[in-house]
């Protein structure tokens, strides 16, 4: 169906940038952008035929700048959190900016979400488009120069594909996630909806975290028998407000899901159900763990359209290695050793039930 670019706004340093819209043959349009390679739309035909925007977010560039849930966004070098904000690498200690208690969340404040991304590659065939970056050596505080390549592709299957590639010249962390918010229901459908979405998760396993500020443990916990297990479906909303430590310390859901102890062959790691829209979305990953978050702190923020979303307006599917793994020794390690290449893959494949 082509690409079409489109004006999108200014960067912060008054740059023109753009988005990318990508249509499949069964009318499900992609849109990106290079504003922080951030994913902006996803319209999806209903049971009816009717096309919801599913994702939430802004209308222009410049909604993008604050961004305080980092709504659409590529996270790196590292995503989620980093405990006490540094790690030890090959005998150095690195300091990170403290900006999440005494922590590093998504390697803020210098934000690979409000940086202008290179676009490498715009494939009409395959449907997709390339983003890149480079990360200069001491960005954000990680050692090594770090090239990194984004490509969102979609599918004739309605999957969008996100393949992240990456290398650097000297041992570094890296574990990138996108930061996309789903309603299914729509962008603008707010928290009861979220909450009535069915939700299975394909984890025995969790990362439970010491307290309110969601570092981990270190254990690697069962689900059983907690209000944690999503083995079976269910919706969001029924064990939300259980009295159970967890989730008292998040204000929800805001976990890291053990899919598996170490990154591997990919396979499905989540399936999200709209039983009013009819909307479908199952996440594929090879990586080992998902943050499975549900916009718990969402504070009255204009998105499209004008429109303010409130807590609980949409839930994260955040594929990554273990939060804090750098730190971890229970953990995979998030380390790129120097000259390999970071190369992942995550689908989220949407569909529609009767």
């Amino acid at each position: 169906m082509g690409i079409i670019k489109r004006a999108f706004g200014k960067s912060k340093e008054g740059q023109e940038v753009f988005l990318y819209e990508i249509t499949n043959k069964n009318q499900v349009t992609l849109t990106v952008s290079d504003f922080g390679a951030s994913w902006v739309h996803m319209l999806v035909p209903d049971r009816n035929g009717n096309r919801r925007d599913v994702v939430l977010g802004y209308d222009s560039a410049e909604g993008y700048y604050v961004n305080p849930g980092h709504f659409g966004a590529v996270v790196g070098r590292n995503g989620n959190r980093i405990g006490n904000a540094r790690f030890e690498l090959n005998g150095t200690e690195y300091q990170l900016p403290v900006n999440d208690n005494k922590n590093n969340l998504h390697s803020g404040p210098d934000w690979y979400r409000t940086r202008v991304w290179d676009v490498k590659d715009i494939n009409e065939e395959k449907n997709s488009v390339t983003f890149g970056l480079f990360s200069p050596d001491g960005d954000q505080g990680f050692p090594g120069n770090f090239s990194v390549t984004v490509t969102y592709e979609l599918t004739e299957e309605n999957e969008v594909v996100l393949h992240y590639q990456g290398s650097a010249d000297a041992d570094t962390i890296v574990n990138m996630t996108n930061h996309s918010y789903f309603n299914l229901a729509g962008e603008d459908a707010g928290a009861e909806a979220m909450l009535n979405h069915v939700v299975q998760i394909h984890a025995p396993e969790y990362t439970p975290v010491l307290d309110a500020e969601a570092i981990p443990t270190g254990e690697i916990a069962s689900v059983k028998g907690t209000p944690m297990d999503f083995t079976e479906p269910k919706t969001i909303g029924q064990d939300v407000e259980a009295e159970f430590d967890q989730l008292i310390f998040g204000g929800g859901y805001d976990h890291n899901y053990a899919l598996s102890r170490e990154k591997g062959e990919r396979k499905e790691a989540a399936k999200a159900v709209c039983k009013e829209s009819g909307i479908v979305m199952e996440v594929f990953t090879d990586l080992p763990g998902m943050q499975f978050y549900i916009g718990n702190f969402i504070d009255h923020e204009k998105g499209k359209g004008g429109r303010f979303y409130e807590k609980r307006s949409g839930f994260c599917m955040e594929t990554q290695y273990y939060p804090d793994a750098c730190n971890q020794e229970s953990f995979q390690s998030s380390v790129l050793k120097k000259g390999e290449v970071y190369d992942t893959v995550t689908i989220y494949k949407f569909s529609v039930e009767a």
